[in-house]
């Protein structure tokens, strides 16, 4: 696995930091970049595995207090918004390697996939300054949210519904196929 860049461990520190409220805002309708992590298992995962489907790209630690109550709340929407298309993928910082997520995951009952950032995942989606940072990307592939800090899980729910409401894209017609 490569080495993060030496900011990560700052952020520690950002992550209390920022435990007061998130700093948010509308992202507009930026273009997600690509990206392919490995799972906890060292499978790749891609973000065009997730093409149509509302995406949380949640960036945290499990050495992050911030993090850890949002955890919950994402586990949650998960649960609740799978069926409309949502899913949440956590996107860890942690230096220790995948088995101190894998332990973390346990302990803390995480239903959806977990990637390990490489060096290059932050700066792709602009800086990653301080953790938790969250982006809600939208079935086109657009970021439509970026969240920076904490935030309640009810306001989150809040943001990501209307997002979640959005139509999906319409399937290929097909001419050869008499319709």
């Amino acid at each position: 696995m490569k080495t993060l860049p030496a900011f990560f461990p700052a952020l520690a520190l950002a992550g209390v930091l920022l435990a007061a409220p998130a700093a948010a805002a509308d992202a507009g309708r930026t273009p997600a970049p690509a990206w392919q992590l490995k799972d906890l298992d060292g499978r790749v995962v891609s973000s065009g595995q997730f093409k149509g489907k509302v995406v949380v790209l949640d960036f945290w630690a499990t050495w992050c207090g911030p993090c850890r109550t949002e955890i919950p709340g994402y586990v949650a929407l998960q649960k609740k918004y799978a069926a409309d298309g949502l899913v949440v993928i956590g996107v860890s910082v942690d230096q220790g390697g995948p088995a101190v997520v894998r332990q973390f995951v346990a302990d803390e009952k995480i239903d959806y996939p977990i990637v390990l950032a490489d060096d290059r995942i932050a700066g792709a989606f602009g800086g990653v300054d301080a953790i938790p940072t969250t982006f809600i990307i939208d079935r086109d592939g657009m970021i439509r949210y970026r969240k920076i800090g904490t935030m309640p899980a009810e306001a989150f729910e809040e943001i990501l519904k209307p997002i979640l409401r959005e139509a999906r894209p319409a399937a290929p017609v097909n001419p050869g196929s008499g319709g």
